[in-house]
């Protein structure tokens, strides 16, 4: 099924990164998932939006509203592909070759009747460095003609059993043609996919911990939860936080770059935690020194994790005044709620390890509290639950286009924060 069928969510590739020219805000929920390689690591973004009355009648439309949601993102090569569905129409009259071709890939409906114009368009694209996945392929329906310009061919694998995995297989057998494996909801799913083949993969899986319940927090990692305890205070003690971050020579590493990156400009360098307290300010070294903790944490693992859990911070923290609630602990907060990924560690073995408010472990653990909803928010956001996004955002009091606003700048936010973190200069 073509994520422009109103059985879907609209969906279009974005890559997290600062913006561009914004063509429109949005007015409708929307959400983005990553797209990973076997080895997790970031291959490309596929962004959804909440399917609409008039999207869900007017394909056309919809695809105007993904390449203006993916412009408005204005991601940059290097930060993977985009994923996103067109219809022939907009192949035809050239409204997608707005997007750059070296990180876009076209997502087309399998199922479309495709003539001769249509594959001289496709193939007129894929000259000037476009790529195309194809969607919706049925087991025995036959070989679509779209085939042969496939670079992708993307398996649904809650609706597809092993034998039409099997066939689907068997269609690409001999060429180059990669498969994605989509809608996988567990790493079990993403290891079967992958031992049948696949190597691209896409779905809520990729933010679920792989619990190991048994493993303590390690000894490090304890000096970083301490430290995220420490900022958690308002006003935080800076000895403290500078004495926990002289502490962990990858703390420190990686507090100075962000600091010397923030402060770009200035006559001299600045080569110690303290110069860096004093000289950004506290909620500055609050952002930096959790940021910091992020990347220690997730140590190899995909950078798509991180800004994953930098995006749940800054949406978190930008919603808080709309809340009465204070920015600083609404970022920590967002940041905290994905250790459980981090760390591979059950939440309920973390948090009595966190020096934190108690109404702030309440909310982790999911309490009916304006925190504990916004983090149920974010995370229907990213599952792509618009049911449960929209029942949160009436108990919450909030407006959709405020909401979707809200996270657009929040996959922004995330996206500066990570190139000072893995770009620095």
């Amino acid at each position: 099924m073509n994520a422009l069928d109103s059985s879907s969510p609209t969906g279009a590739g974005v890559s997290a990164n600062t913006p561009g020219e914004s063509l429109a805000c949005p007015g409708r929920l929307l959400s983005r998932q990553p797209i990973v390689d076997a080895q997790r690591r970031l291959f490309g973004y596929e962004l959804f939006l909440r399917p609409g009355d008039a999207t869900d009648c007017n394909p056309e439309l919809a695809t105007r509203e993904a390449v203006d949601a993916w412009l408005m993102l204005a991601p940059d090569p290097d930060q993977g592909c985009a994923f996103i569905p067109v219809t022939p129409a907009a192949l035809i009259e050239g409204l997608v070759t707005l997007l750059p071709a070296e990180n876009t890939v076209f997502e087309i409906d399998a199922g479309i009747e495709a003539d001769n114009h249509l594959l001289e368009t496709c193939l007129a694209l894929k000259q000037q460095g476009y790529r195309f996945a194809l969607d919706g392929c049925i087991p025995g329906s036959g070989r679509s003609p779209l085939l042969r310009l496939a670079d992708f061919i993307r398996i649904d694998f809650q609706t597809t059993d092993f034998a039409g995995r099997r066939a689907l297989d068997d269609l690409v057998a001999g060429t180059s043609t990669q498969r994605l494996a989509f809608n996988v909801e567990t790493d079990v799913q993403r290891r079967i996919a992958h031992s049948e083949g696949c190597t691209l993969f896409q779905g809520t899986f990729f933010s679920q911990p792989v619990l190991v319940s048994s493993r303590p927090v390690p000894q490090n990692h304890l000096v970083y939860l301490r430290l995220l305890g420490a900022l958690h205070e308002v006003p935080a003690d800076l000895r403290k936080v500078e004495k926990l971050i002289s502490g962990d020579a990858s703390l420190c590493y990686r507090v100075l770059r962000l600091a010397n990156s923030a402060m770009q400009g200035h006559a001299s360098d600045v080569t110690t935690v303290r110069e860096a307290l004093l000289m950004v300010g506290e909620d500055a070294i609050r952002r930096m020194a959790t940021v910091a903790v992020a990347g220690a944490l997730a140590g190899n693992r995909s950078a798509a994790l991180v800004s994953m859990a930098l995006t749940r911070a800054h949406f978190c923290q930008l919603l808080a005044p709309s809340l009465d609630e204070p920015p600083a602990r609404m970022y920590l907060l967002g940041m905290i709620s994905m250790l459980d990924v981090l760390l591979e560690i059950p939440l309920s073995r973390i948090l009595p390890t966190l020096p934190i408010a108690a109404e702030m472990k309440a909310a982790l653990s999911g309490n009916d509290s304006a925190p504990g909803r916004v983090l149920l928010l974010v995370r229907s956001l990213e599952s792509c639950d618009w049911q449960r996004c929209q029942e949160t955002q009436r108990w919450l009091g909030l407006e959709e286009g405020f909401i979707a606003s809200t996270y657009v700048q929040a996959l922004r936010d995330a996206s500066a924060t990570m190139r000072e973190m893995f770009f620095p200069g």
